[in-house]
């Protein structure tokens, strides 16, 4: 089978969920023998704001095809205009599938359905719903969701709480199928000791894009009100919230235990998930949280609000605070110091076990046959 993607900006990056779970998809397919292409967006990574010449220029990766598509560094613009070129190119890429990711991306996915070309979407979130999009760019959000859901030939919806969305929303049936999880490198503090002067437990971690929805203002007001020697490290980039970012940079300017690392990837990532003494991920708004799902897999003790697709990842290998609520994220985190800390190997097995990428791509590849032979089905 021959395979597109669209609907991510770019791979190999990490620069969002959806990036991630494009690449670890794509290169996987190609090791099981099928030919994929993935529709990279040209431009700058939103994250720590560089232009990647290398990644723009980009022909292959581990097997994959790269193909980039020119589009408009604009908010609400980008994603629109790399949709509709993509869409396009690939009508003529005689692919037995393309693939979307994510609602906005889905708003062209009637196009390739209109020629007969089978179509897979998968709904990273309720993209809709984030704050950082505007009015106009929230209504595209939502057509391209409904459009998603009436021409698709499959769904794959990342949390219950979604799946049971689009069945009360739309009557349309999904295929619930969760991210992965990789092994991950255990790695002594070395560059987060130079850099940082980070040692081990000796930080609580938020490693998220720095946007409303994560609820990094929450955590920041909690630290503030308990007596630690833990500082706060805030490693992560902002997406299209620049005010947001300005208004957290001013929270914490006073405040030298906060340490502000911006975008993080590769050894310093590992090193900041390896060695940190509480990951809290304070959401009001989540598809599937990635940075849960990997700081689990390291074994930390984790911090979480109480929305559904929080609870659904943890299980009860986690701590829970109720949604937007300060006093309690702050009463949690006064009372982590006495708590009995749960078992480092016990969790980095249960959430290793549970979610497995090789299980997601085996799971995936059975729509696509399946989409494959429900179309034959109908032409006959």
């Amino acid at each position: 089978m021959k395979i597109a993607m669209i609907g991510h900006k770019r791979i190999p990056s990490r620069e969002g969920g959806v990036e991630i779970v494009v690449e670890e998809l794509a290169t996987r397919l190609v090791k099981d023998g099928y030919q994929v292409d993935v529709y990279n967006r040209k431009g700058k990574n939103v994250q720590d704001k560089t232009v990647d010449k290398e990644n723009n220029n980009l022909k292959e990766y581990k097997g994959v095809k790269i193909i980039t598509i020119p589009t408009i560094n604009k908010k609400g613009l980008d994603a629109l205009v790399y949709s509709i070129l993509a869409t396009i190119r690939a009508l003529f890429g005689h692919y037995d599938v393309i693939h979307y990711h994510a609602e906005g991306s889905c708003a062209m996915l009637w196009l390739p359905h209109l020629f007969g070309i089978r179509t897979v979407a998968t709904i990273h979130g309720l993209d809709w719903q984030r704050s950082k999009w505007g009015g106009i760019a929230s209504k595209y959000i939502k057509f391209g969701e409904k459009i998603a859901s009436k021409y698709a030939d499959e769904i794959i919806v990342l949390s219950k709480s979604v799946q049971k969305y689009f069945k009360d929303t739309y009557n349309r049936d999904t295929n619930f199928i969760p991210n992965g999880v990789n092994k991950p490198t255990i790695r002594e503090p070395e560059i987060i000791k130079k850099k940082y002067n980070l040692d081990k437990n000796s930080y609580i971690l938020f490693l998220a894009r720095i946007v409303p929805e994560k609820g990094l203002h929450y955590l920041i007001e909690a630290y503030k009100q308990i007596y630690t020697d833990k500082k706060l490290v805030i490693a992560g980039g902002a997406s299209h919230t620049n005010n947001y970012l300005k208004k957290i940079k001013e929270m914490v300017k006073d405040n030298s235990n906060i340490i502000m690392t911006g975008f993080v990837q590769g050894k310093e990532l590992e090193e900041l998930y390896s060695n940190c003494y509480l990951y809290c991920l304070p959401s009001d708004v989540e598809g599937m949280p990635l940075s849960l799902l990997e700081a689990m897999s390291y074994g930390c003790t984790c911090l979480v609000s109480d929305i559904k697709e929080n609870i659904q990842v943890t299980g009860k290998y986690a701590i829970i605070f109720k949604k937007s609520d300060i006093n309690d994220l702050t009463k949690k985190m006064k009372k982590i110091g006495e708590m009995h800390r749960l078992d480092k190997k016990e969790i980095s097995e249960f959430i290793l076990k549970k979610y497995n990428w090789d299980d997601v791509v085996k799971r995936t590849i059975i729509l696509y046959k399946r989409t494959k032979r429900g179309k034959d089905v109908r032409k006959k």
